[in-house]
């Protein structure tokens, strides 16, 4: 299911002749190894030759050579430089930390830094709380990791993990206008990571979890909940569940189902998955059958792992004690966020009539998605070259500004569930249809929609109390 993507984007600065056909001459040679042209422009322009940049997609490094290749072998033609836009885009980082307030005289440097900072500093030691607001505290996020499970790539450790990380941090900026700032741990040890983040929260208004190996994630997610008085939000988990609820609302709709009627074969059973099956059962499913590397989670086998005891203990209702592509047949609805190709055609034919399919895993998903189109009425992926693409960016960022406008830090089921539907709302009636059942990650309005449903639920409980 290879396709040429933005992530392996390609500039070939070529040095050719000068003549009326050769710029077509070299889009073609590209497109005939299967290059996907997104710009050509001469930047040079002399009286027997030319200079030109022709930039596009590619499947991976080993494409890029070909394309190459292809197209120094037309006649009096020189590459002369390959440019991967993607590192071109990374080299010096994605973020900078930006004065938010004039320096520009002595009078300025007074007030912001000594000798008047000190009055702040003592009206904080007097009152904590204080920091909130005179600090940059109440609109900060640390973005923690340990670099165990960083996409689909696993345990890369926390100097790769970085530019997740940034770009993590600039997806926060630009759709929800938070300030936040990765922090990558050289340890694995549960506890050290612990202690560290206490150790820096008095600086943070929030903690995102992101790309920690389960099951350690889980009690570190827990244990930072407990022991801190700002929100902790593993996006793993809570971000992954929040959009795959918001897709489901939707898709159900599409096939006229409702989510307490559908068997749902979910296929992983780590932090996204727990997390997911949890969410759905809030909202009202009753049949989902969680399955890991070695089947379905069934109430027959003996499990170590608390959170696979408790999966057993409320999914599997019929007990099915059988393989994924066992448990598939008859389904109605897969969710996955396992691992590559476990499913074939012959599986989603398998489903039952207008089948959903949430094939996850990224880069390359349980199935093909145009494979699974074949026989399933909605199929979504995470991947951004197809449609519906399920997207933690439409939950965290506004979820994080919803946190931190209320000035919460317990994270509760209703407020999830908030959220998803805040995001499926912004599919209109109108509009929504198999390839469009969940908004945008550049809609405009989905950080605020989401930002207000949590306030709201935050306001409401403080009025029940």
């Amino acid at each position: 299911m290879a396709n040429p993507g933005p992530g392996n984007s390609i500039t070939l600065r070529i040095d050719a002749p000068s003549n009326f056909s050769v710029t077509s001459e070299l889009a073609a040679a590209a497109a005939s190894a299967g290059a996907a042209i997104t710009a050509l422009d001469v930047v040079e322009s002399h009286p027997t030759s030319i200079v030109v940049d022709l930039t596009c997609n590619t499947i991976d490094d080993e494409h890029a050579t070909r394309i190459r290749d292809a197209v120094q072998a037309l006649d009096g033609v020189h590459v002369r430089q390959v440019s991967d836009r993607t590192f071109l885009m990374h080299l010096g980082g994605k973020l900078e930390v930006v004065p938010s307030v004039p320096l520009r005289n002595r009078d300025d440097l007074s007030r912001a830094y000594t000798p008047g900072v000190a009055r702040v500093c003592m009206a904080i030691a007097e009152d904590k709380s204080k920091a909130r607001n005179l600090t940059v505290k109440r609109n900060t996020v640390a973005v923690v990791t340990d670099g165990t499970a960083v996409l689909g790539l696993g345990d890369i450790g926390p100097e790769a993990a970085l530019p997740v990380m940034e770009g993590k941090a600039a997806l926060f900026k630009q759709f929800a206008n938070v300030d936040a700032w990765p922090v990558c741990l050289d340890t694995k040890d549960t506890e050290e990571i612990i202690k560290i983040v206490k150790a820096i929260a008095p600086v943070y208004g929030g903690v995102n979890l992101e790309d920690i190996a389960a099951p350690r994630c889980f009690e570190i997610e827990a244990r930072l909940r407990e022991e801190l008085d700002i929100p902790v939000f593993h996006d793993d988990q809570h971000g992954t569940a929040i959009v795959t609820l918001a897709a489901l609302v939707n898709a159900l709709k599409v096939v006229g189902k409702k989510i307490e009627d559908v068997r749902i074969v979910l296929s992983g059973v780590g932090a996204a998955g727990n997390a997911i099956a949890q969410l759905l059962l809030e909202q009202g499913a009753t049949d989902i059958v969680a399955c890991g590397r070695n089947g379905a989670i069934n109430r027959d086998e003996e499990y170590t792992d608390a959170h696979r005891v408790e999966l057993a203990a409320n999914t599997n209702p019929r007990n099915f004690t059988g393989t994924l592509k066992e448990a598939i047949v008859g389904a109605d609805v897969f969710i996955g966020v396992s691992a590559p190709n476990v499913l074939d055609e012959n599986d989603i034919a398998a489903m039952a009539d207008d089948a959903i399919v949430f094939a996850m895993a990224n880069p390359t998903p349980e199935i093909d998605p145009v494979v699974a189109s074949k026989h399933a009425a909605v199929v979504a992926t995470g991947r951004s070259d197809f449609p519906n693409q399920i997207n933690n960016v439409l939950a965290f960022p506004g979820f994080f500004r919803g946190l931190l406008d209320a000035g919460v830090s317990d994270i509760t089921p209703p407020m999830l569930v908030a959220a998803a539907e805040a995001i499926a709302a912004r599919v209109d009636d109108e509009e929504r249809n198999a390839s469009f059942i969940i908004p945008s990650v550049f809609d405009p309005e989905v950080a605020g929609a989401v930002a207000e449903a949590i306030v709201r639920v935050v306001k409401a409980g403080a009025e029940k109390e």
